[in-house]
């Protein structure tokens, strides 16, 4: 019972410094899309600051992070016999970790393309896919929380985060009026 504890701890320190990771990751791409913007040199100048500082935050945080997040909570399920694997609240928390997964790998896309100096998406665009991972935060979290009340309930939760949702997107949309 031990190792599952350590296990934990470790697991919730590593989404921790995961999360940190890619929050930060969408605000750098934020800054990136803005500096890309501007006039030389100052254009060039933040161009290579910030996929310096794209490349190292990925390498050296967040994607390490997202590896031992990823293998503690295997060994987890491991310890306690795959049992989690047949209640309703860890189908919702790996769904979501799916979702996760998804996020993850576009925003890397997003990093390499704005590292060869395209811009995709609006800085607003940015900031509205960064609430993405907040949301998937919240339903992981509730999920694990709350556990059988959250799967009990799902119709609550679902009208609950989808509210959360649109909600964040529209607080985004109000404070960044007149941004492109």
């Amino acid at each position: 019972m031990i190792d599952y504890l350590i296990a934990k701890c470790i697991h919730i320190i590593f989404v921790v410094s995961y999360f940190a990771g890619i929050f930060y990751m969408v605000r750098l791409f934020i800054y990136h899309t803005e500096a890309l913007e501007k006039e030389e040199p100052e254009r060039s100048i933040l161009h290579k600051q910030f996929s310096f500082m794209e490349e190292r935050l990925w390498n050296i945080i967040t994607v390490p992070a997202l590896i031992l997040m990823v293998l503690s909570g295997i060994y987890m399920f491991y310890a306690m016999q795959w049992v989690y694997f047949t209640q309703g609240w860890m189908h919702v928390k790996l769904l979501f970790i799916v979702f996760l997964f998804v996020y993850h790998y576009y925003s890397w896309r997003l990093m390499k393309r704005l590292q060869a100096g395209q811009t995709t998406l609006t800085s607003v665009q940015l900031r509205m896919l960064n609430e993405v991972a907040t949301i998937i935060l919240f339903v992981v979290v509730f999920a694990v929380v709350l556990r059988g009340y959250f799967v009990a309930y799902w119709y609550a939760s679902l009208l609950a985060f989808v509210a959360m949702g649109v909600l964040i997107m529209l607080v985004v949309k109000l404070v960044n009026k007149g941004k492109n």
